[in-house]
């Protein structure tokens, strides 16, 4: 007898050769699509873990490579460790029972009884290794006989018939095969259990045996060294994990460090600096925050000292030609009074004189207000104002009511400084009257805003895009302060002030929409040659910061320029608040501020 694997590989079902033959191809067009799902499935991942912290990618890294590396380890000691075990038992097995199979059968007649297959079948199974037998042989009468150890765990048919087949098979006995017939084997599960099956037939003529041998011991011996592996691998998964967290805490710790003094240094602390520690690449970019963060702060100084000289030189300056201009302006004002009475020749000379006073000591006013809005010293003076008569006051005081249409309801009570509220007013209106067309229309209603505050929003806006829309004619608007028989005349408690200004212009051309507000700003390519300083709108948008408000600029689709001034309705929250880029507004309850 020869040990051989029954059938080159056979299956339970005898159909494993041709079974393997058919699977290949059907494998290998089935793996393209599994493939690309995964691929799929990797690039998800990945795109996800960018949207994650920088600790949980690195803790994400170092424990899929430690599982990837404990589960392949873990895999292939298991495979080895399987084919180790299963090939020794089997081994063991088959020599026990091959050598039992011709120790039984050497004393057997060449057609014994069954009584005597049945006592050799008990001997070889009272073997060491356990295993139940079979024995199939012809006795003297010519009638098959059977004798099995274990009727309910092997009978003829519980043998595989590949096997069968394998095992009663002749070969050509030649120089490369010594022997016509083999031993083969196969495992196979009965219920869940596994079990070796085995078989042979007695050269020159005897019984075939067949073997059954548990592997039900195997199996545990199995599963414990899975378990064993199983742990393992979860324990070096732990460990990763917790290597990865101390090695993200020593790489984050310096980030975190950097990014929190680069949120100081943003917050304005330029001597904001880092401690150095180490040679490594995150040393050298605390040493170059540190330079930059060194520059950046001399920078700042040098161009802080600048600005605060060219402050200082601008308020000198409007202080010094106040004195000057107030003797220029009383001469001026007696050469006014005289100018009827003056040579004709003279006479244009003496209006020109009067006339470029008035514009230089504008300029001078309105230079000391800007100063004062770098300087932070600008203050409001806060008063319940009658919004409609505000409008009214100021138009009438420029002697502009023939010019300008007012829409606005009586018993819109705003609290907000007057007199810079006047300045706005009369900056936007004047500059309406100047560079737009007849007549100019201002609108005065009040806005509802959800959530807001009384202190409004503070940033500066120029709109650079999109027309706005002209106030409705007529009528109260949606959400506008209307009188009635209780509260009228209070301040409400949010809300926004509301006032358009528009003109019937030939509108802002799109490319001087972003400047109108720029100091010393004059569109005079596109617009008619002004008298003014370029300085109106840049203070009144000063105001509305002040305020908590802002203005924006915007042309009509039907022609015409509209500006926008948006102010709390009440601005006392704006005490000590920081609005805008320059200063501080500080709000005063009495007392009067020197300007225009």
């Amino acid at each position: 007898m020869r040990e051989r694997s029954a059938g080159g590989g056979a299956t339970d079902d005898g159909a494993g050769g041709e079974a393997g033959k058919t699977a290949g191809p059907e494998a290998g067009a089935a793996a393209g699509p599994r493939m690309r799902r995964v691929l799929r499935g990797l690039r998800r991942a990945s795109g996800l873990l960018r949207w994650t912290s920088l600790r949980l990618r690195l803790v994400l890294v170092f424990a899929l490579v430690a599982l990837t590396a404990a589960v392949s380890a873990s895999g292939i000691a298991y495979w080895l460790n399987r084919n180790t075990v299963l090939e020794r038992t089997q081994n063991a097995v088959l020599n026990d029972f091959r050598k039992s199979l011709e120790d039984s059968t050497r004393s057997l007649p060449l057609h014994p009884r069954c009584a005597e297959l049945q006592d050799a079948a008990r001997q070889m199974a009272a073997g060491p290794q356990n295993y139940a037998v079979l024995l199939i042989g012809v006795d003297r009468e010519g009638k098959d006989c059977a004798a099995t150890t274990n009727k309910d765990l092997l009978t003829l048919d519980s043998v595989p018939r590949s096997l069968r087949t394998a095992v009663d098979e002749v070969r050509e006995v030649d120089e490369s095969n010594r022997y016509a017939h083999h031993l083969y084997w196969q495992r196979k599960e009965v219920g869940d259990a596994p079990y070796l099956v085995a078989g042979a037939k007695v050269i020159g003529g005897g019984p075939t045996g067949y073997m059954m041998k548990s592997l039900a011991t195997e199996r545990q011996d199995l599963n414990s060294l899975a378990w064993s592996l199983g742990i393992a691998t979860a324990l070096a998964l732990v460990g990763s994990a917790l290597l990865a967290q101390a090695a993200a805490t020593t790489v984050l710790r310096p980030v975190q460090r950097l990014g929190h003094a680069a949120r100081q240094l943003g917050e304005g602390r330029l001597d904001t600096r880092l401690r150095v520690t180490g040679t490594d690449e995150l040393a050298d970019l605390s040493r170059t925050f540190n330079r930059t963060a060194e520059r950046l702060e001399h920078r700042v100084e040098e161009l802080s000292g600048r600005e605060a000289a060219s402050r200082r030189f601008v308020a000198d300056m409007s202080h010094e030609l106040r004195t000057p201009l107030t003797a220029i302006t009383a001469v001026s004002e007696v050469l006014e009074e005289e100018a009827d009475s003056l040579d004709p020749m003279i006479a244009p000379a003496v209006q020109l004189v009067v006339s470029e006073t008035r514009r230089l000591n504008d300029l001078v006013e309105n230079l000391m207000e800007v100063t004062r809005f770098d300087a932070g010293t600008a203050r409001l003076v806060l008063d319940d104002v009658d919004v409609a008569d505000q409008v009214t006051a100021c138009v009438d005081a420029r002697a502009w009511l023939d010019a300008v249409e007012l829409d606005a309801d009586r018993g819109i009570v705003a609290r907000l400084d007057p007199r810079r509220l006047d300045v706005i007013l009369a900056n936007l209106i004047g500059n309406a009257l100047k560079h737009g067309g007849s007549p100019v229309r201002v609108s005065v209603h009040t806005e509802e805003v959800p959530g807001d505050g009384a202190g409004g929003r503070t940033g500066s806006t120029a709109v650079t895009g999109g027309p706005a829309a002209p106030p409705a004619s007529g009528g109260p608007e949606a959400g506008t302060e209307q009188e009635g028989p209780e509260g009228a005349g209070q301040p409400p408690a949010g809300g926004k002030l509301v006032i358009r200004v528009r003109d019937h212009g030939p509108g802002i051309p799109e490319e001087v929409l972003p400047h109108v507000f720029d100091r010393f700003y004059k569109a005079s390519a596109s617009r008619p040659r002004s008298e003014g300083s370029g300085l109106g709108l840049s203070i009144a948008l000063e105001n509305a910061h002040i305020h908590g408000g802002e203005i924006t600029a915007a042309n009509l689709p039907e022609g015409g320029a509209v500006f926008t001034l948006r102010l709390p309705m009440d601005a006392a929250p704006l005490t000590d608040g920081d609005h805008g880029d320059r200063g501080t507004a500080r709000v005063a309850d009495e007392g009067t501020e020197d300007g225009r």
